[in-house]
C-alpha cells in the first residue's frame, strides 16, 4: 500500500508539474508578445488605444506580425479551446463537489444535468444578456472573487500537506513547506494590496456623495479587518486531530 501511495504521489507530481510548466510558458509568451508589440515605437494611434484598453475582443492585433491574416482565425480557435477546457474542468469540479457535500439522492442523469446547469448557467446568462462586454466584465469580477477567496483555500492546503497528523510520512519536506508558505503569503499579500487599491480608486473617483463615501469606506475597512483577521486565524490555528491512519504493507496489493 505504501508503494502504491508513493507511485500515486509521484505520478501526480509529474502530471501537475507538466501542466503548470506548460501554463507558465503560455503566460510568458502572452506577456512577452504584449510587451513587445505595445512598447514598439512605430505603433499606430489606433493600436495604442487598443493597448491601453486590452481585452479579449481586440487582442488579435498582437498576433498579426507573426501570423498575418490568419491571426484572427487562430486566435478564435485558441479562445474556443481555452473556453472548452475551463468549462469542462470547472463543471466537473462543481459536479463532484456538490455530489460529495450535498449527497443528492436522484437519478444520475438528473443529478448531472442539475449540477452542470448550476455551473454553466450564470456565465451563459451573462453572455446572452451582456454580450461580449458583459462577458469581459464577468471575467474581471470572477478574478476578483477568486483572489478574495484564495487564502481560504491555499492556507488550509498548505497546513494540511505539511502536517504529520494529517499526512503522516507523506507530508511535505521542510524546504517545500517553507517555500510554499513564502510563495503563498506573497501571492496573498499581492491580492490583498490590489483589492484595497482597486476599491480605494473606485471609491475616490466615484460620483457618490461625501457622506456615502465615508460610510462605504468605514464598512469596507471593517470588512477588510475581518478578512485579514480570518486569514491570520487560519494561519495560526492549531489542529491536533490526527486523521492519518497508518496501515501495514500488504504484499498482495
Amino acid at each position: 500500500m505504501l508503494m502504491i501511495m508513493q507511485d500515486a504521489c509521484r505520478y501526480f507530481l509529474i502530471e501537475s508539474g507538466l501542466a503548470l510548466f506548460v501554463a507558465f510558458l503560455i503566460n510568458v509568451a502572452i506577456i512577452s508578445v504584449s510587451g513587445s508589440i505595445c512598447s514598439a515605437d512605430n505603433l499606430s494611434e489606433h493600436n495604442v488605444d487598443r493597448c491601453n484598453d486590452l481585452t479579449l475582443n481586440n487582442a488579435t492585433f498582437l498576433l498579426k506580425n507573426v501570423l498575418g491574416r490568419s491571426s484572427s482565425t487562430i486566435y478564435a480557435v485558441a479562445l474556443l479551446a481555452s473556453g472548452q477546457s475551463s468549462s469542462i474542468s470547472g463543471t466537473y469540479a462543481g459536479q463532484f463537489i456538490m455530489q460529495s457535500f450535498l449527497d443528492l439522492k436522484m437519478e444520475k442523469w438528473i443529478r448531472n444535468l442539475v449540477t452542470r446547469c448550476i455551473a454553466i448557467a450564470p456565465s451563459l446568462i451573462v453572455s446572452i444578456i451582456g454580450g461580449s462586454s458583459g462577458a469581459s466584465q464577468l471575467i474581471v469580477i470572477v478574478s476578483m472573487i477568486l483572489s478574495f477567496e484564495l487564502p481560504f483555500a491555499l492556507i488550509p492546503l498548505l497546513k494540511f500537506s505539511g502536517s504529520s497528523t494529517k499526512m503522516g510520512p507523506h507530508k511535505n519536506s521542510m524546504i517545500i513547506t517553507v517555500l510554499s508558505w513564502i510563495l503563498g503569503f506573497g501571492i496573498i499579500c499581492i491580492n490583498v494590496y490590489y483589492l484595497i487599491t482597486a476599491f480605494t480608486g473606485w471609491l475616490i473617483h466615484s460620483s457618490l456623495s461625501k457622506v456615502a463615501i465615508v460610510f462605504i469606506g468605514i464598512i469596507a475597512f471593517l470588512l477588510m479587518t475581518v478578512y485579514i483577521g480570518s486569514i491570520l486565524y487560519l494561519t495560526f490555528r492549531k489542529d491536533t486531530v490526527q486523521t492519518f491512519i497508518e496501515t501495514e504493507n500488504d504484499p498482495g496489493i
